[in-house]
């Protein structure tokens, strides 16, 4: 019962990968054209391209947003937090004259703050986590709309900035690099130190963690500062990629990262799940919005169906947990 329990996250990555490559085959048929001998739409490298650029962020997000999971957490707040960095990276900037670098660190180290405010509601006051979030979700927007007065945009970003969004090192757009690094970083943390094994024993049991010795207010606040300080570069990011920085960047991004964990096997009760399902859930997201917009499907949908799979990922959760007790009675 138990080896087959262990072995279900792999079943469900192998059946993820499986649908993507369907997804990708489905659009690549219906999405491309060929015209005297050049390729048009989906099946074009350019294509391909906009699809790691456009998804590095809520990849870096969907990233962050797995060890919070994984103790039995959520965080509705990782799009706003987004929103608010990007707006004080352009501030910092254009307002302050700070140089981009020193900026973006402002940008992330706000993140941070703002993750570690989430984090001291949740493990000092004990306050649950979807609430805690639901109210920095509304905080943070709420502040990045303040500071611009809902219509300022900061503009005019120096080439070194939107080198980072828009330029391509090694073949390979910038930010991918970027995210690369951050999802060596969180495969390492979550799957090989006792800090990932602890994540997974909170999600599991809080109490009996307590009970084992370890810091569980501690390793639950890491994993919320860690979720701000990646949405804050995540809004660094947004913001080269686009060249301007707005209070609405973000929006739905927590949806979409959410989505993204769950459809990659990480149980929304905590305990169970992966990187490697979590990149999956990204590509699988990231397949379909680009593909609907050049198979002419309109742009509403891809809505509809992030909403689909979400509920979809949380009712095959709950299946799997309820099947999990069931086996072991």
């Amino acid at each position: 019962m138990k080896t087959g329990w262990k072995s279900l996250p792999l079943r469900h990555e192998t059946l993820l990968l499986l649908v993507l490559v369907a997804e990708w085959l489905i659009f690549y048929f219906t999405g491309t054209t060929v015209k005297r001998g050049h390729t048009f739409g989906f099946g074009t490298f350019d294509s391909q391209f906009d699809i790691l650029r456009h998804s590095a962020e809520i990849g870096l997000l969907a990233l962050v947003m797995t060890p919070v999971v994984l103790t039995g957490g959520i965080d509705l707040s990782v799009g706003s937090t987004l929103g608010l960095g990007a707006i004080v990276f352009g501030l910092l900037w254009q307002s302050v004259g700070l140089p981009p670098w020193l900026a973006a660190i402002g940008a992330i180290g706000l993140g941070g703050l703002a993750g570690g405010l989430n984090a001291t509601l949740i493990t000092r006051l004990r306050l649950p986590p979807l609430i805690v979030t639901l109210g920095t979700f509304s905080l943070y927007r709420g502040l990045a709309e303040a500071i611009t007065q809902g219509s300022i945009t900061y503009t005019g970003f120096p080439a070194s900035v939107l080198a980072l969004g828009q330029g391509r090192l090694l073949a390979l757009p910038t930010q991918v690099w970027v995210l690369v690094l951050v999802a060596v970083g969180a495969w390492l943390l979550v799957h090989r130190t006792t800090l990932g094994r602890s994540f997974r024993a909170i999600g599991l049991a809080p109490e009996g963690a307590r009970y084992a010795g370890l810091p569980v207010e501690r390793r639950v606040a890491l994993a919320y500062i860690l979720a701000g300080l990646i949405a804050g570069l995540a809004g660094v990011i947004y913001t080269a990629r686009l060249g301007q920085a707005r209070a609405d960047a973000g929006t739905g991004y927590e949806l979409a990262a959410i989505t993204a964990v769950v459809l990659g096997g990480t149980s929304i009760f905590g305990g169970t799940g992966s990187i490697h399902g979590t990149l999956l859930g990204v590509a699988a997201i990231a397949v379909l919005n680009n593909g609907l917009i050049h198979t002419g499907i309109p742009r509403e949908w891809a809505g509809i169906l992030t909403g689909a799979l979400l509920l979809i990922a949380l009712t095959a959760s709950a299946a799997a947990k309820a099947l999990a007790k069931r086996r072991g009675m």
